[in-house]
């Protein structure tokens, strides 16, 4: 244990190559360090199936309505 504690540095280093490091205290393994897995970023397509119920026709139709109640100019298509 001590001599993790005055090595953590390259022991760290050795679990950025992938390398897997045990621990061990009189001879007795307590801890094990492994390198994280990456974290999964955005959103891949499928992954929510089921998800939207129901979807109007007309959902990316313009607002022309309600644009104006907010005094915006609606975009003509």
């Amino acid at each position: 244990m001590h001599e993790a504690k005055s090595t953590l540095s390259q022991l760290i280093a050795a679990v950025e190559r992938g390398d897997e490091v045990l621990i061990a205290r009189a001879g007795r393994p307590v801890a094990r360090l492994v390198p994280l897995e990456a974290e999964a970023r955005g959103m891949t397509f499928g992954t929510l199936p089921g998800l939207v119920v129901h979807m109007a026709d007309d959902f990316d139709a313009p607002l022309t309505a309600d644009a104006a109640a907010f005094g915006a100019t609606p975009i003509e298509p």
